[in-house]
Formats: C-alpha cells, sequence, structure tokens
C-alpha cells in the first residue's frame, strides 16, 4: 500500500470514527432529554365497562378496533383492579391515590344541596388530588367527562381539586342521560338541549322508538370536542388528559350508525327493552349495548389519531381503564339494569359478580398501557394491580412529589410497565364498600377473602378465594384454610380507618350516619 492510499485510507478512518463520536455523543444527549422529559399523560377511564368487553380481553361480538390497537402497540394488564365496585369511590381512589380503607369517599352518596342534579359528597380541601400534584409539577391539567366527586361550588369541584379545566357532567345523576339540559364547563351549567331527555323512563306499551330518546345534542362528541380542543390548545407543554368517559352505563342512547352494524337476529330472543329494570327503554338492547362500547372505542380511536397528528404521541403515556365491573342484573331477568346485554356478551369475562361487586367481576377490569420507547408493545402484565398505584406511578414519571402527610396506599409501577423488575407490594389490597348492604375484600399475594352484608345484623363470614388458581372464586376454601381467613381478617382491619360519612356497623358501631 503507497504512502499516498495509507494517509487516505487513515484520513478517512478518523473521519468515521469522528462522525461515529459525533452521531453517539449526539444520540446520548438526546437519550438523555428523553430521560429527562416527562411524558404527557392521557388517562382514558370508561364507565362500568366489564373485564370481558374488549377484543384484545376476550370478546367476540362487540368491535373494539382502537383498543385492540392500542394494546397491540402496548401493555396489557390481566389483573388490574378498580378502586371500587361503583363509581364515586372508584374516583375517588384514583384521584387520591387511597385505598377504600381510607379513601374520604365510599359510596355512592349525594350532596344533599337541593338540587335537581345534586352532585355527589365532595372529597376535602385538605385532599391532595394526582391532579394537584401533577399541576405543581408544571403540567397543564384537563379532565373531561364524569366527576362525581362534589359539584364545582363545593371543596370537591374539579376547578378546586386541581383542574385547569373541566368540562363534562359533575353530577352522576345528570350522567343517565347521554342527551341531558346542561353539561358543567367549569363552575358554570352550559345548556346543551332545550328539550332535554330524561334518564329514566318506560314504555309499558306500544312501540319503542329509538329516536323518541334522541335530542339536539349527544353528549359523548360534545364533551369529546372540547377535550380535542383543550389538546391543541396545550400540545406543546406536558399536559395531564383525564378523560373518565360515560360509556357504556346506563341509559342506552348510542348513535344509530352504530346500531345498525350489528345483527338484528341478536334481538329476537328477548326482544324489545321497556324500561323494566330501569333507565330508557330500548328497541334493540343488545345491539345498543354492543353500540355504545363501539362508539366508547371510536371515542378513544379519535384521541390517539389526535395525539398523532400533533406529533406527540411518542412523547405520551396512555392509560386505558374502567371504573368498575359490567352493571348487574335486575329485576327481569332477559336484561341487566338499563336493558344491558351482559350475559349475552359474557361481560364480566367469566369473572364471579357484576358492579356493586367486590367479587372480580365487580372489581377485575381492562387496563392498557401504552409509552412509545418503554414500554413492549403487545407485552402482558399478570402483576396484581390497581387504581391506588396510578397515584405513585403517575408522580414518579412525571417528576412531581408525594404529598407529605397524605397516605398513599397504591405502589409505582413504571419498573413493571418499562420490562424491569416487578415491583414488591408490602401491603394488601383492601376494598371497603359502604353500598350493595357492605362488602369487605382484601387480596394478599394470590390469596383473596371477601365479606358480604357487612351492614346486616347477620353479617357474611369471610370467604377465601385461591384468585392465582380460581380467578372464577368458584370454590370458597375458607374451611380449609382458617389460619389464611384469621390473617386476612386482621390485616384488613389494621389497614383501614373509620370514615365518618361512610360507617361501617360492623367495625364502626358508634360511628352511624
Amino acid at each position: 500500500m503507497s504512502r499516498r492510499s495509507f494517509n487516505f485510507l487513515f484520513s478517512s478512518c478518523c473521519g468515521a470514527l469522528a462522525l461515529w463520536a459525533c452521531m453517539t455523543h449526539r444520540d446520548s444527549i438526546h437519550a438523555d432529554e428523553s430521560r429527562d422529559t416527562p411524558p404527557n399523560v392521557v388517562f382514558i377511564m370508561a364507565d362500568d365497562l366489564g373485564y370481558g368487553e374488549l377484543g384484545c380481553y376476550g370478546q367476540q361480538k362487540i368491535q373494539t378496533p382502537n383498543l385492540d390497537r392500542l394494546a397491540a402497540q402496548g401493555m396489557r394488564m390481566t389483573q388490574h383492579y378498580s378502586g371500587a365496585p361503583v363509581c364515586a369511590p372508584a374516583r375517588c381512589v384514583l384521584m387520591s391515590g387511597q385505598h377504600l380503607g381510607h379513601a374520604e369517599i365510599r359510596g355512592n352518596r349525594d350532596s344533599g344541596n337541593g338540587r335537581k342534579f345534586p352532585g355527589q359528597w365532595p372529597i376535602t380541601s385538605e385532599l391532595v388530588t394526582i391532579a394537584e400534584v401533577l399541576k405543581a409539577a408544571g403540567y397543564a391539567t384537563g379532565g373531561f367527562g364524569k366527576w362525581g366527586l362534589g359539584p364545582s361550588d363545593t371543596s370537591g369541584g374539579p376547578n378546586n381539586q386541581g383542574f385547569d379545566r373541566f368540562f363534562g357532567y359533575n353530577c352522576q345523576r345528570n350522567a343517565h342521560s347521554y342527551y341531558p339540559p346542561f353539561l358543567n364547563s367549569d363552575e358554570e351549567e352550559e345548556t346543551i338541549n332545550e328539550s332535554p331527555i330524561p334518564g329514566h323512563r318506560k314504555k309499558p306499551t306500544g312501540a319503542v322508538v329509538a329516536d323518541d330518546y334522541r335530542a339536539d345534542v349527544y353528549a359523548p362528541d360534545r364533551i369529546l370536542a372540547e377535550a380535542l380542543d383543550w389538546l391543541g390548545e396545550h400540545r406543546d407543554r406536558p399536559f395531564f388528559l383525564y378523560l373518565p368517559f360515560v360509556e357504556p352505563h346506563v341509559s342506552m342512547q348510542p348513535p344509530q350508525e352504530w346500531i345498525d352494524r350489528y345483527p338484528t337476529a341478536w334481538d329476537e330472543e328477548n326482544g324489545v327493552y321497556r324500561g323494566e329494570n330501569g333507565y330508557l327503554p330500548h328497541p334493540r338492547p343488545r345491539a345498543a349495548y354492543a353500540a355504545m362500547i363501539s362508539d366508547l372505542d371510536e371515542h378513544v380511536g379519535t384521541v390517539l389519531d389526535r395525539l398523532d397528528k400533533y406529533g406527540v404521541a411518542d412523547e405520551t403515556i396512555v392509560i386505558f381503564t374502567s371504573d368498575n365491573g359490567p352493571t348487574h342484573g335486575g329485576r327481569d331477568p332477559r336484561f341487566h339494569i338499563g336493558g344491558a346485554g351482559c350475559t349475552f356478551f359474557e361481560s364480566a369475562g367469566g369473572l364471579k359478580g357484576y358492579k356493586g361487586s367486590c367479587y372480580e367481576g365487580g372489581l377485575r377490569v381492562p387496563c392498557i398501557v401504552r409509552w412509545p420507547g418503554h414500554i413492549t408493545s403487545g407485552s402482558v402484565s399478570t402483576m396484581p394491580s390497581y387504581f391506588p398505584d396510578w397515584f405513585a406511578t403517575l408522580t414518579s414519571v412525571c417528576g412531581g412529589e408525594l404529598p407529605a402527610g397524605q397516605v398513599i396506599d397504591g405502589i409505582d409501577l413504571s419498573a413493571e410497565l418499562t420490562g424491569g423488575q416487578t415491583p414488591h407490594r408490602e401491603q394488601p389490597m383492601i376494598w371497603e364498600f359502604a353500598g350493595y348492604g357492605g362488602i369487605f375484600a382484601i387480596r394478599d399475594g394470590d390469596w383473596k377473602a371477601v365479606r358480604t352484608k357487612t351492614n346486616s345484623k347477620r353479617p357474611g363470614a369471610w370467604e377465601l378465594y385461591h384468585v392465582a388458581t380460581d380467578p372464577a372464586e368458584a370454590s370458597d376454601v375458607a374451611a380449609l384454610h382458617p389460619e389464611i381467613v384469621t390473617r386476612l381478617a386482621a390485616e384488613f382491619a389494621s389497614h383501614r380507618t373509620a370514615e365518618s360519612d361512610f360507617p361501617q356497623p360492623l367495625l364502626d358501631p358508634s360511628n352511624r350516619r
């Protein structure tokens, strides 16, 4: 090799090495910047969506392509639990990071302020919500959907609990109709239907016509539009977008275009729903129930598409879940509450119980998490987790600070989400529900104990299930393992505090409302 050739080769190699070093340094800087930049957060929560109602969780009849795609792009959690078996306390647990043994709200109690739509019992000003934590960390905070934690003019109003912007239903009773008289826009009531549809009506005889229960403005579309506008305004800074959507909670009033996509044969067996189990009648109840879930799925898809359009999808952690299990049965055994076809669709995914129950069907909910570059596409987590964990997790990944003096019962799931070591849970998972006759539940490892009728003079005995091998809770093995029952009962009692607004007579006999 000539000296000229050698010098050329040497210079080329040096240049290549210098370029590689420069690129490596640049990529390292970008990687560090990526690690240091907190993600945006989109938290989507369905209302009464069952564990088995999405295609990615085994549903065979209802179309959910957008949520199935989200699961393929992220992680599907198969043992994720809500914080409560009904709406308001589940939301309180999510917002506060406190399980039902510590939460301020433990049932669906109204505030009693004399309004037609009074709003639910308010959380206090002392409670720190995850929205307040993220706002303090520099996030824009917007909530769009159903609140249920206190009227706007109380300490529990969303604008008093860390949200810069709120639009939707403050009161859960107003949310019984998809064509309500008004929605709450921050502190004001914005009329959306001059001729609203009440959420409860019966039609004992005569033709049932879906259009009789529709008005001008379909609230879910209006809420979604407000959410998208807010997202567009805040896409250039860290944002927390909380979307507690109202579907598929009854009444059933979905768009006709979705109903028409489902077979008419579905409703030939049970026929028309006339309001026998409450809420509104519908001529095609099974198709209507499926349509509500598909419409919800379409709304999720719209949000995901907007993240793509704004170029922020890779910088955003998206969480989708449900506030509790699917709605339960009613007086007419052909239908569930509101005419829902939860038996037909196997909505609980083979689990025991429905909404209002602390058995698996009332608490275990679908949960999908997507975080590009951090969560492996198509991954599955079997780790038992629940709503209190999101407070600790989002505080961690978003660079916030846990509130001093406030008990946080959840744990940081970020290592589990990103493929690290599964975190250890030192405390058991607790549910103490004041409604439906009173229900206790505790899960510690693979064991779960349930006690019903706790408000009764004759409360039920503790039941025991090994949910790792018996997720359907088909075999109560309390008699075979009395020592485990004794231990879990003692742990339950030691990991709770009395709450005077939601008394448990069995544990707090002197604490009665």
